[in-house]
């Protein structure tokens, strides 16, 4: 997960009263050994600063969702992509040339 956006907001957590609160807006990345992937889902999470609890949506106020709503329409995800790494260009390389390797032996009746 990459984060896109992060606000402190000053509501009232529903734990413990507390009025410092951190809104995070996230969106997921895939690495794997062949291609880093920018995917268009975005979650979020609203953090106590103080109490290190998660706010789940079943217990917020309507002024936490007011204002998760205005910073929702704020976001905006980052472009999504694909990009191929160095294993994944060297593996093509590798099946071309067999490939090439395998219709020269058979053009040259070496078989």
């Amino acid at each position: 997960m990459l984060t896109i956006k992060e606000a402190a907001i000053t509501n009232n957590c529903p734990e413990c009263f507390n009025q410092e609160l951190k809104l995070s807006f996230y969106q997921k990345h895939i690495k794997n050994a062949f291609y880093h992937k920018m995917t268009p889902e975005v979650t979020s999470e609203i953090k106590c600063k103080k109490c290190f609890s998660l706010i789940y949506p079943v217990n917020w106020t309507p002024d936490i969702e007011r204002v998760f709503e205005y910073y929702s329409k704020l976001v905006e995800p980052k472009k999504t992509s694909i990009r191929f790494t160095a294993l994944f260009y060297a593996l093509i390389l590798l099946v071309i040339g067999l490939v090439a390797g395998g219709i020269y032996v058979f053009m040259e009746g070496l078989i």
